[in-house]
This record gives C-alpha cells, structure tokens and sequence, in this order.
C-alpha cells in the first residue's frame, strides 16, 4: 500500500512511520507534516533514506489534493494536541483539528482513497474515580477543553462524510500514548527529563487523576491492525488496561531511575483537569484479533533509556519548556 501519514514528525505519528518501516516494509510511505514546534524532522533521520517527505500544512487544499491523488490510505494524525496550550490559545486548534480534518475528507472524497482517523479518548470528557465504567464506542461525546473539542468536532465530521458521502473511513479513539520521541511538554517526558537534568518531577494538584496508558508501539500496531482488518465506517477503541493515576507514575518513573519515590513538587493543578480515562476495547480485541505487546514497567523502562541515550534531541528544548510551566506555577 501507499501510506500519505499526516503529522508523520510529530510524537505518535513518527513512531508510526518507523514501526510501519519496520514491520511493514513493503508499504510505501510519504509524510506531511507542517513542522510547527510539536514537529521535529530530526524524528524521521533514521527511516528518512525510506519514506517521502513533504513539509506542508493539512489546510493547503491544493497540496493536499496532489498527495492523496497519488496514495492508497491517508493515515490522519495531524493535530495540534496539547491541552494547556489549548487553554492559552484556542485558535491552532479550531484550524488544524477542525478544518484541517476537513480538509482531508474532501480530498479523499474527491479521490475515492481510504482514510484511517486518529482521535482521543479525551473527546468523552472524564468519568469519576469511582466509577466502575469505561469508555465504548458508544460513550455519548463530553469534551472539557478546546483540544477535546476540536478532536470530538473532527471525529464528528468524519462520520458525517462517512454517512453522507460514503467515504471509507475508519475512527481510532485511543487512551494516553508514551513512548520515544514524546515532546517534553508532556507528562511522562517531562518528569524523566527533569530527573535528568537535576531537576525534581513536577505533579499536578493531588495527583490522583488516572490516566489509561499505552506503549506508542502497542498503538500503532493497533492502527496497522484496522487499516488492514477494519470495517469501513467503524470507530474502534484501542487501550491496553493501563490505568495509573499520577501520583503511582511518577513513582514508577523515580524508583527506575534511582531516587526516593517522595522525590517530587506539586504544582498549580490544571484548569478543568479531567479526573479519569479509562478504555474498553472489546470491539478491537474480539472483532479483529488484537491485544498489546508491552508492559507498563517494560515500556517506562524502554523510554527511560531512550530520552537518557538521546539527549541532542530534547535537551535545547527544555529550558524554554520549564520557564514556561514556571510562569504558570506548575
């Protein structure tokens, strides 16, 4: 297959690129990416002699129209995701995850290609800490912030072209990625780079928000699994029953890296900081024959001594990323 990967020098969208190099080399790969901040083209180095890449935005019609006329499936991770950032600045949001989704449906509409759609569990809002439930394929939309509610927008019109033009799309709501390449800004990165550079971890509030984790290479084999076994017009879930609120996380991180589990600040908690996510996915696992690979301490492990062995990648961006949290008390 040809594979047009929007978004493919951000975090899950690069770990897709290289997992799908490696485990399926017989599919080609063109990447666009707009390489705002959350992109980094440093990401692709290692697969970059095996893909395509054009630095473009998803809004850019035209541009558009020329790659997916010359692709089998547009894989859509293209989006701006950072929740605090949102909350400063909405607008990114509304353009990339909105009407840059559209733009997309639009050319593979026009095009007759297949499109995969990556969204987030975060569309669903959060259930309380006690709650036995979890998230479905059939959990009533509840977005809480503006990044959750340009995914839950995206997600929407996605079903709309689905239903009223019959595009082959499929929609992927997954729980909270970690893993190589993971922006600093980020929870699980930032803590591993602040312990490496001196600096104690940092936990919002109480810490007791809970939090579904995946390994990024559980993920996007997951996604590999519905572009190949997906029914068209189906929203599959896709989780690893990996809860852990952030206070177990952090400790999980500190006794790896050899410091005292209590080794850590609060900090300012988030506006409208969502309590719990939790992921059912039944429907992936019963209806095509998936399940993770990885396990939580494996996987923490595995970016421990990523972000330890890489730290040209991260290490320019972190003072800019901590005076920004500094500002904000957190």
């Amino acid at each position: 297959m040809k594979l047009l990967v929007t978004g493919g020098a951000g975090f899950i969208g690069g770990n897709f690129v290289h997992y799908t190099v490696k485990n399926r080399p017989e599919h080609s790969i063109t990447v666009l990416d707009a390489l705002t901040y959350a992109g980094n083209k440093a990401s692709l180095e290692p697969v970059m002699d095996k893909i395509a890449f054009v630095e473009g935005n998803i809004c850019d019609a035209e541009l558009l129209d020329k790659l997916v006329a010359d692709t089998d499936v547009v894989v859509h991770f293209a989006a701006e995701s950072h929740n605090d950032n949102s909350l400063r600045d909405p607008e990114p949001f509304m353009y990339t995850n909105y009407i840059g989704t559209y733009r997309v449906l639009e050319a593979v509409r026009k095009h007759g290609k297949r499109l995969h759609h990556i969204s987030t569990d975060e569309v669903f809002g959060d259930l309380a800490l006690d709650d036995p439930n979890k998230f479905t394929e059939l959990t009533p939309y509840n977005p809480s912030s503006p990044y959750s509610a340009s995914k839950a927008s995206s997600d929407l019109i996605v079903r709309a072209w689905v239903r009223s033009f019959g595009i082959h799309a499929t929609i992927s709501n997954c729980s909270n990625n970690y893993g190589p390449y993971m922006h600093i800004e980020k929870f699980i990165p930032r803590q591993i780079t602040n312990i490496l550079s001196g600096i104690k971890p940092k936990v919002y509030g109480d810490g007791l928000n809970v939090r579904d984790w995946i390994h990024v290479n559980d993920h996007n084999d997951a996604v590999l699994t519905i572009i190949e076994k997906g029914k068209a017009g189906e929203t599959y879930m896709i989780g690893a029953n990996g809860e852990k609120n952030n206070n177990d996380v952090i400790a999980t991180i500190l006794e790896l890296m050899g410091k005292p589990t209590d080794w850590y600040d609060r900090v300012n908690d988030r506006p409208g900081h969502d309590r719990r996510y939790a992921i059912d996915w039944t429907k992936l696992r019963t209806e095509l024959s998936w399940k993770p690979k990885l396990g939580w301490e494996g996987g923490i492990k595995n970016m421990i001594d990523w972000y330890t062995e890489n730290r040209d990648w991260w290490q320019a961006q972190k003072d800019a990323v901590e005076a920004a949290y500094a500002k904000r008390g957190q």
